[in-house]
């Protein structure tokens, strides 16, 4: 072969091989716009509604990472979410990400759509377009709200959809975009790794404080250092004097606290830090006002900083970190509520030795129960067998391990809850004993 044949025979090799890839990015882009279509368009409708009433191609979403955000305005949880959301939509197109969010309604009625969608940056399925509403709830199985689904335009086996974009924004924010498997992996790392080297004082200071607010009885605007709270067992109370669980939880918090306090040597050292999500300053000091423990300031970044690094999804929530400044669990609002002091120092070991008690003393209780409360006969239930944590349905408080469960409906009781009826007399007879209790 000549070497003019050759150069042009190599030149045309190159020129298909441009011309094969473009193709391919072509048929790419035209599968990413299908398959966006194909949900969220019909055949009589390839729009979708903009924040100020335009018709937005669907076209428009070619190339671009899709949310779909199922969610109403009737649902607190939701409309705070919303909040969130779209703080985080706006700064990540003001950096120029190729993101877009769908929304789609599962309001009552137009007029509550219209006022839910008036709070949204982000593109809109028309209300009036009910078939394709219920096919995404179908398709994607919303079983609960909010829920955001991410759909990639260049999607492989493992990232075709993400179901979880509410629980990952949450958690991280901007960080999390472009929800791809390689970036989720490389935040899960560096959680990982933050973990690892937490300690009380990395959870607990910033550059200009070093401090916490004490007991506010005590002596007004008094500061303890956080030094001082190094090799002490340490409970972060997330809560709120607007939540009602929490308000409720509070004073059992408050007695267990002080006979734990109470109980402890000269080597020891226990305390609680308020992380408060108060709406505002007063609030927040009528609230810190009955707590015989220290505070983060109100507004601190810390708390904003804590929640995610500690992924509180609902408040009240008592986490509990050791002497070496490691987690330890968690579950201490329910192991308050089940153990109450006895719970105390929270580690794996103390905490195996209670179950294993109470797995012994749940020995004398029935299998099966009447409870005054419930139609249904209830079941003794464990961890082991569909038992764990829960929120006791006549007490509203949660509970840990043993319960009594209606295996029918899933409502749950305490042991000591329980408000067994004599079938013969029909009469409420004594609360049965609890197995923690004895």
């Amino acid at each position: 072969m000549a070497e003019g044949d050759f150069v042009r025979e190599t030149e045309m090799g190159k020129k298909m091989d441009r011309n094969s890839e473009s193709l391919s990015n072509s048929e790419s882009e035209n599968d990413s716009i299908s398959r966006i279509s194909s949900l969220v368009a019909t055949k009589d409708r390839d729009f979708l509604l903009s924040p100020n009433e335009q018709q937005v191609k669907v076209s428009r979403l070619e190339g671009k990472i899709v949310g779909l955000y199922f969610s109403g305005n009737w649902d607190p949880q939701c409309r705070n979410f919303t909040h969130l959301l779209a703080n985080v939509y706006k700064q990540l197109r003001s950096e120029g990400s190729e993101l877009e969010i769908v929304f789609v309604s599962c309001d009552e009625d137009i007029d509550a759509f219209n006022d839910y969608r008036a709070h949204m940056p982000w593109l809109s399925i028309p209300y009036s377009d009910m078939e394709v509403k219920k096919a995404l709830n179908q398709r994607f199985n919303i079983e609960g709200m909010p829920c955001l689904v991410i759909l990639q335009p260049k999607c492989g086996k493992d990232e075709v959809e993400l179901r979880d974009g509410v629980e990952l924004v949450y958690r991280y924010g901007v960080r999390a975009f472009p929800f791809t498997k390689e970036r989720l992996e490389d935040l899960q790392r560096e959680n990982r790794e933050k973990h690892e080297k937490q300690n009380i004082t990395n959870l607990l200071t910033k550059q200009n404080r070093d401090f916490l607010l004490g007991h506010p009885s005590s002596k007004k605007n008094v500061q303890i250092p956080v030094a001082s709270l190094i090799g002490k067992t340490i409970g972060l109370y997330f809560s709120a004097q607007w939540c009602n669980p929490a308000v409720k939880f509070t004073p059992k918090l408050i007695s267990t606290y002080n006979t734990i306090k109470q109980t402890l040597s000269k080597d020891e050292g226990f305390e609680i830090i308020l992380v408060s999500s108060d709406l505002d300053q007063s609030a927040f000091d009528t609230y810190f006002s009955i707590m015989p423990w220290l505070a983060l300031p109100f507004g601190d970044a810390t708390i904003k900083e804590l929640v995610k690094h500690f992924e509180i999804g609902a408040i009240p929530c008592l986490v509990i970190v050791g002497p070496n400044g490691k987690t330890l669990t968690k579950q201490g609002r329910s192991l308050i509520n089940v153990y109450q002091e006895n719970a105390y120092p929270f580690t794996p070991e103390k905490l195996e030795l209670l179950r294993r008690k109470a797995d012994e003393e749940v020995k004398m209780l029935p299998k099966f129960e009447n409870h005054l409360g419930h139609p249904h006969e209830l079941t003794l239930v464990s961890d082991g067998n569909r038992g764990g944590s829960f929120i006791c349905c006549d007490c509203d408080e949660q509970g840990l391990g043993w319960a009594y469960q209606c295996i029918k409906c899933g409502y749950e009781v305490h042991p000591k809850c329980v408000r067994s009826l004599d079938h013969g007399s029909g009469l409420n007879l004594s609360p049965r004993l609890d197995p923690t209790q004895i």
